[in-house]
């Protein structure tokens, strides 16, 4: 989500209009990443995931989400960290992707956060490695860096009816 904000100078004359972007942070591994709160449904403690056979190795399984069944991808998984066990800060983001539901498993979910668009940059050109070809941006904080996601780079076409055919 992205929305603006009016600086005023002391005789309340605008000064100039700063776009702001709004943001859940979460965390995998000591990675930070962001992701637009416009996208995300909800968030959820961990459940009970059921496993489908031969669904995508992406697919960790699916749950029932108040009737309606949405299945669930584990991102460390989808960006090559090595496996945890979840725990009490393990969190599903519920996200809409086109016209389906996903959930995306985290290691915990920090804050929704506000910064101003100007802060961001667009990855280096030589970053490479874990989930490089998801990140839109980096955003510059005061003591830390938050890496921020393109859902609709999360998954493939391909992948996506893969999906579809899981729930």
């Amino acid at each position: 989500m992205t929305t603006t904000m009016d600086v005023r100078t002391q005789k309340g004359v605008k000064a100039q209009t700063e776009e702001l972007l709004q943001l859940v942070s979460f965390t995998i591994g000591q990675e930070e990443f962001g992701l637009d709160i416009q996208s995300i449904q909800e968030i959820n403690r961990m459940v009970e995931i059921t496993r489908v056979p031969n669904s995508p190795d992406f697919v960790t399984g699916v749950i029932n989400l108040r009737g309606k069944v949405i299945p669930i991808i584990d991102l460390r998984k989808r960006f090559g960290f090595p496996p945890k066990e979840s725990d009490k800060n393990t969190r599903i983001i519920v996200v809409e992707l086109g016209d389906m539901v996903v959930g995306f498993v985290v290691d915990t979910v920090r804050e929704v956060i506000r910064i101003p668009k100007n802060i961001t940059e667009p990855p280096p050109a030589i970053i490479a490695g874990i989930g490089s070809e998801y990140i839109i941006s980096v955003a510059k904080l005061e003591n830390r860096l938050l890496i921020l996601l393109d859902l609709g780079r999360l998954l493939r076409d391909k992948e996506k009816q893969q999906l579809e055919s899981t729930t």
